[in-house]
């Protein structure tokens, strides 16, 4: 497999800012999704699905949580003598190198250096995606590209927590401009966070920047790489949704209850792994009602339960109504209780006759561990 000359990074903690509601307490790719993943689960599923089998996570706090889930990595077939699975926390006292994309790198230089692949892949967790990466590499490999870039043509949304980055190509796709949040676009070659580099290129890249003080990703490396490289996109097809609120947190649950959506993601060419917990299967009671919903094993569901997304454990009580919403693990939501648009993070207790109601552009979002 192509994928085999590919060292995979996985950048964990870049995003936390974006949803403060659920990262206080983990990192942001352990967040909770789809009612028994987490968001690393697909950026390391695609590459293990390509045929990476040496992966590093780069970490920097709050890392415990994606230390359970992700274990040895035997759930993604990690789990070996050579390659695998390494975890990159902080090497030093203190994690201001782990900042920025360009500290990072150059942070976790040693590791890199002592892989044998000569290509790197880096991705974060912030794309819902289901991508073969194999077939990305081969399309490096043919455009004779020094760095290649996934995108996506879509809606440009101003009002994200991020640079909206937008490529220029011309008709071999080659990337001939790159402009960041540019005002006047509907629609645009929009940049995912994820991209093919030579590993030498890359600590040419990132010597250069760290010696001139520049160290972001967009405006440092792609965009000046543009005159000097060949910078190639590649379009990602299919459904992809970037988690950088808790507003698109939301809607990329919701999404999920579109069929058409899970057979995107969810497919058997290129399935998405997770860590299983075996649990009995989901009891329901004589008088609940379940509609368009997904609901994970090990529930009790006793009350009303329609457009929502439940994970594993969840117990809902006789008369309780939620709609629209998305349970966490292992919470306990009482009798006659009333629930619209809202997020309970895990081990929440909703105490009986209560009333909570969020709308879908401002979902109500419970922390971990809270009583109600």
């Amino acid at each position: 497999m192509a994928g085999k000359n590919m060292l995979g990074l996985i950048l964990t903690n870049f995003q936390d800012s974006y949803i403060p509601e659920l990262t206080t307490v983990r990192t942001f790719s352990s967040v909770p999704f789809g009612a028994k993943y987490r968001l690393i689960d697909f950026s390391l599923s695609n590459m293990v699905n390509s045929g990476i089998t040496k992966i590093g996570i780069v970490t920097k706090n709050n890392y415990l949580s994606l230390m359970d889930h992700i274990g040895s990595g035997k759930s993604w077939n990690l789990s070996r003598r050579r390659g695998g699975l390494t975890f990159l926390p902080p090497f030093e006292n203190t994690v201001d190198k782990f900042n920025t994309f360009i500290q990072t790198i150059d942070s976790i230089s040693n590791f890199i250096e002592h892989s044998y692949e000569d290509y790197v892949l880096i991705s974060s967790s912030m794309a819902v995606v289901n991508i073969d990466y194999q077939q990305m590499f081969n399309a490096h490999l043919k455009s004779n590209a020094d760095i290649t870039v996934c995108y996506r043509n879509e809606h440009v949304n101003k009002n994200r927590n991020f640079d909206n980055v937008v490529f220029s190509l011309d008709s071999s796709k080659r990337v001939s401009e790159v402009l960041i949040n540019p005002r006047n676009l509907e629609t645009a070659d929009c940049m995912i966070n994820t991209c093919i580099v030579k590993k030498d290129l890359l600590f040419e890249i990132v010597s250069e920047c760290m010696s001139r003080s520049r160290y972001n990703f967009s405006r440092d490396v792609i965009q000046p790489c543009v005159k000097d490289y060949n910078v190639y996109g590649y379009e990602v097809g299919g459904y992809c949704a970037d988690i950088d609120s808790i507003q698109s947190y939301f809607k990329a649950n919701m999404d999920l209850l579109n069929a058409e959506v899970r057979e995107e993601l969810f497919n058997m060419r290129n399935p998405i792994y997770t860590k299983v917990r075996d649990d009995m299967p989901t009891k329901y009671g004589l008088d609940s009602s379940v509609k368009n919903s997904l609901i994970s094993p090990g529930c009790v569901i006793e009350g009303e339960v329609e457009n929502s997304v439940i994970f594993k454990g969840v117990t809902i009580a006789k008369g309780a109504k939620v709609s629209n919403s998305i349970i966490m693990q292992d919470c306990i939501i009482g009798e006659n209780t009333t629930l619209n648009y809202v997020i309970c993070d895990k081990d929440v207790v909703i105490s009986p006759t209560r009333m909570l109601c969020g709308i879908d552009s401002y979902p109500v979002c419970i922390s971990k561990k809270s009583v109600v």
